[in-house]
């Protein structure tokens, strides 16, 4: 089981995830934050994302907040495997 922090921004124009220069995770999703609907989509988002069942995404805290603390039932190497292809680097100005 992973256990990490988001960043949720929800109601943006993509769905995509973004690992930051920090390690810093955050999760853009197109679903608005209405009556949970955010929450469904992005279980149902992350999910897809890591070839998980729905059961396998778990909010476990910060439902009411944007940053959202996730576990997914994967182990180490396939999240890192996986999540490093959504790695951002900053450019310089």
């Amino acid at each position: 089981m992973i256990s990490f922090i988001a960043k949720v921004k929800p109601g943006v124009f993509k769905d995509e995830i973004i690992l930051d220069s920090e390690g810093d995770i955050t999760i853009k999703i197109k679903e608005k934050p209405i009556e949970g609907a955010a929450n469904a989509y992005l279980i149902r988002f992350l999910a897809k994302k890591f070839n998980l069942s729905k059961s396998d995404v778990i909010l476990e805290k910060g439902l009411n907040s944007r940053f959202k603390k996730i576990l997914l039932n994967i182990n180490q190497t396939e999240f890192e495997k996986i999540i490093t292809k959504y790695k951002k680097i900053k450019r310089e100005p």
